[in-house]
């Protein structure tokens, strides 16, 4: 089964994506910062999207009460998000340096779209903490509960 990242999030990532590329085109310090925004950021979107963000996409049939066998595939994906989530955080916090390092560069350049896609980064960051991940594991959770044991 192919579990797909739902579709808010991967316009949400194309976007911030996109941002973060115009900000690398911004001469002297806000292109520098952003670059090294985008240096740490790039590994870290791969990694969401290899196993961190597909589990989301069951939970609306999860919701329904609907578990299938072939959802089973989904726990590896859920066993290693639970794994390297302390190395995802590591991630995000360093992310979340270089965008505080990249927003005081935008303000002192008087780049206020710069600013507030930092901003607006860091919230996503939070989300992804907060919510998806704890989400996506316990997307996992629920789906070794319910589906029988195999031998």
């Amino acid at each position: 089964m192919e579990f797909r990242i739902p579709r808010p999030l991967t316009v949400e990532h194309a976007e911030l994506h996109a941002e973060l590329r115009r900000a690398t085109k911004v001469k002297g310090q806000v292109g520098a910062a952003a670059a090294r925004v985008a240096e740490l950021l790039h590994p870290h979107f791969v990694k969401e999207e290899e196993y961190a963000l597909p589990p989301l996409g069951l939970l609306g049939a999860l919701a329904r009460g609907e578990v299938t066998e072939d959802m089973r595939a989904v726990l590896p994906m859920t066993d290693r998000l639970r794994t390297e989530l302390p190395h995802m955080l590591a991630e995000h916090r360093a992310v979340v340096g270089a965008l505080r390092k990249l927003s005081a560069a935008a303000k002192r350049a008087r780049r206020p779209g710069v600013v507030r896609f930092a901003e607006k980064l860091v919230l996503h960051a939070r989300t992804e903490e907060e919510v998806l991940y704890p989400a996506a594991i316990l997307v996992g959770d629920y789906v070794r509960r319910r589906l029988p044991t195999v031998i």
